[in-house]
């Protein structure tokens, strides 16, 4: 895997192992509900409550930080789209299983820290238990201009775990990737939980609390899971991915462990194949291929600003990956492993308990899960 240009160090798209697909004339193409798990501030969900209003879909927004129940409730009402609203803050504890993949990196450099990933997970538990087969994910700096495009992709899910739309707009990579094309490489993006639609029925996976957290959600114990893109088109908010420098330490983990994953898928490898040595040759490259970007950043067309800024973050997410050891990725996948074994069953018990108190729908799926639909800080329902 060594060599002495970026190419060989680092493998600019993934593309390959997906298929692509275009929309079947007929098939299911109702959407059950639309999920995203927000952090800003209610105007950015806009765009996700005009889609729910337009599909005729349950909307669930998750929400932490600056993200307000009552405001989206208010807009939801203004569009006349049923909705569940869960302020984060108030969810049980045991709603969702403890993680050994969270537990091995905390109190450690790696340690994520983020709700996105609680916030899918909650998702995808209350898709199952309400019977929702057929359900989109749109992260909230997201917008999707033609609702037809989600119809279109859930059409596909009869074929494949997980359809895609293509993400335009400003690229989503890593901090680490976007400094790559800045400085003349070439770099594509992958699918991703943006713009997902997810066959749950199919699709038992969950989210890690990890950069790239998506990636892990569409791998199986060996492959990746049947996956594709369609042609419409999601179009993602700018941002500035050399802004801090603490956004390269906090990706470069999980970048290091989905890119050294996906090298080995692409060449027909298997996951098992991530062993020690495998690790050991590819945490040496990714410090090489850091080190190529950073001698081509002065070489660049770029303000003085921006080049220092981009030093800056590749200097930081070179040191996060010094402390990556080939040791903890192969421990960090034994967890991930356990994890998911402990997710299906977390799944299977919880779906028994709505089975015992009557049919799969979302009012029995939210009993089961402790939300009182009477106390709003707990939960907002039209």
């Amino acid at each position: 895997m060594s060599g002495a240009t970026a190419e060989a160090l680092h493998h600019d798209s993934h593309r390959r192992l997906l298929a692509s697909a275009a929309a079947p004339s007929v098939g299911l193409g109702e959407v059950d509900a639309i999920i995203v798990p927000t952090a800003r501030t209610a105007a950015h969900l806009q765009s996700a409550v005009e889609l729910a209003a337009k599909l005729r879909c349950t909307l669930v927004t998750l929400h932490s930080q600056r993200s307000s129940a009552a405001r989206l409730q208010a807009m939801a009402d203004a569009n006349c789209v049923d909705t569940v609203a869960v302020d984060m803050r108030f969810v049980r504890a045991d709603v969702l299983p403890n993680f050994r993949t969270t537990s091995l990196l905390a109190s450690t450099p790696f340690a994520r820290g983020k709700d996105t990933s609680s916030k899918r997970n909650l998702g995808l538990l209350l898709a199952r238990l309400a019977g929702w087969q057929r359900v989109v994910f749109v992260d909230d700096d997201i917008r999707i201009a033609d609702a037809q495009h989600l119809t279109d992709a859930v059409r596909l899910l009869h074929r494949f775990d997980g359809v895609g739309l293509t993400i335009a707009g400003f690229p989503d990579n890593s901090v680490v990737c976007h400094a790559h094309r800045k400085t003349g490489g070439d770099q594509d993006t992958f699918l991703g939980g943006g713009a997902l639609a997810v066959n749950t029925s199919a699709c038992d996976s969950f989210f890690p609390d990890v950069y790239n957290e998506d990636w892990f959600f569409l791998l199986d114990d060996t492959h990746l899971r049947p996956v594709a893109t369609t042609r419409g088109v999601a179009f993602q908010r700018r941002f500035d991915p050399f802004a801090t420098e603490d956004r390269a330490r906090s990706e470069e983990f999980g970048d290091c462990l989905a890119e050294g994953l996906f090298y080995l898928l692409d060449q027909g490898k298997q996951v098992q194949d991530a062993n020690v040595e495998h690790w050991r040759a590819f945490l040496e490259d990714r410090r090489r291929f850091i080190s190529d970007i950073l001698g081509r950043v002065d070489r660049a067309d770029l303000e003085p600003a921006e080049r220092s800024r981009i030093k800056s973050a590749l200097r930081a997410a070179r040191e996060r990956c010094s402390l990556i050891t080939p040791e903890l990725c192969v421990h960090y996948l034994t967890a991930w492993r356990v994890d998911r074994a402990r997710w299906r069953h977390h799944l299977d018990t919880h779906a028994s308990m709505v089975r015992r108190i009557g049919a799969p729908d979302i009012d029995n799926a939210l009993a089961v899960l402790g939300f009182d639909r009477r106390q709003s800080r707990f939960l907002v329902r039209t």
